[in-house]
């Protein structure tokens, strides 16, 4: 069988077609189906030298729903067990405000979200801050769903993780852009020469956060742009997520990490950007 020649113009429009094809089929397919396991080692100067190796799960955004972030959501679930960590740091946004129509909607998600998330287990327990979609749904409702699956919140308040004879804080502010973050009243009786880690929904919060006495600060909020083009980066950023969007950051003697969350918002695609499951394995700074 003989094929048409077929010109250079039309080559490389059918390869095109091809290509946004194959990146369409990608980025709401595959890639958001696939947690990164991303393995972290920080270093702090006021960590305990008796928990030096201390580990810490940070998952974040889930924005739960039945069909697309389901299943993210159990392979991190699923992945995060398998790694056993000290503990687990869930920073917020486990449904999302609807598009249209009553924003209490959204928080109908919080239940099935809880038990998916309730398998999660660790010695020294899963603690949860709220983020700016639970906040704007129904604070409350999420929080309970959270309570009772055995995941506690942090809502302005710190308490004191001890191992092995030694303690640092972990402390969480409610959602900056709910208006109702106070971190003074967190850090409220902590010891000043004792380690603080700070459970905050939005990671540009963290120039503020730097001005106090805490030593390691834990994000999402901005899904790592959700759709990052080499190059350029990502697109869009919410607000309180353009500055640190993803990764570790030093802002003075604040260490600061933002995880890229698991889930999606508004559209169910991510690209050059999978959703992720950050290890922490934390350090006594050897310069300390």
């Amino acid at each position: 069988m003989v094929f048409p020649p077929i010109n250079r113009r039309k080559f490389i429009k059918r390869a095109a077609v091809v290509g946004v094809a194959a990146i369409a089929a990608d980025s709401t397919l595959i890639e958001p189906d696939r947690p990164r396991l991303i393995r972290k080692e920080i270093a702090l100067r006021r960590w305990p030298s008796r928990l030096d190796g201390f580990t810490i799960a940070l998952l974040s955004d889930f924005h739960y729903d039945p069909y697309f972030s389901v299943h993210p959501i159990r392979s991190a679930v699923e992945i995060v067990s398998g790694l056993r960590p000290d503990l687990i740091a869930l920073t917020g946004d486990f449904v999302s405000v609807p598009l249209f129509g009553n924003s209490a909607k959204g928080a109908a998600d919080a239940e099935p979200c809880a038990q998916l998330l309730g398998k999660l287990r660790a010695p020294h327990g899963v603690w949860s801050v709220l983020g700016n979609h639970d906040v704007f749904s129904d604070a409350d409702r999420v929080t309970n769903a959270l309570h009772a699956v055995g995941i506690s919140t942090l809502l302005n308040r710190s308490i004191a993780i001890e191992k092995d004879g030694a303690r640092f804080w972990l402390g969480g502010v409610d959602d900056v852009l709910g208006g109702s973050a106070d971190v003074p009243g967190t850090l409220r009786g902590i010891p000043s020469e004792e380690a603080a880690v700070l459970m905050a929904h939005e990671p540009d919060y963290a120039d503020y956060v730097a001005g106090y006495p805490v030593d390691l600060q834990l994000s999402g909020h901005t899904h790592g742009g959700q759709v990052r083009f080499p190059f350029v980066g990502p697109l869009v950023l919410p607000a309180l997520a353009k500055k640190y969007v993803w990764g570790l950051f030093k802002i003075r003697d604040l260490t600061l990490y933002t995880n890229a969350g698991i889930g999606t918002v508004e559209l169910p695609v991510r690209w050059n950007c999978p959703p992720e499951i950050t290890f922490i394995t934390v350090r006594k700074s050897p310069s300390a």
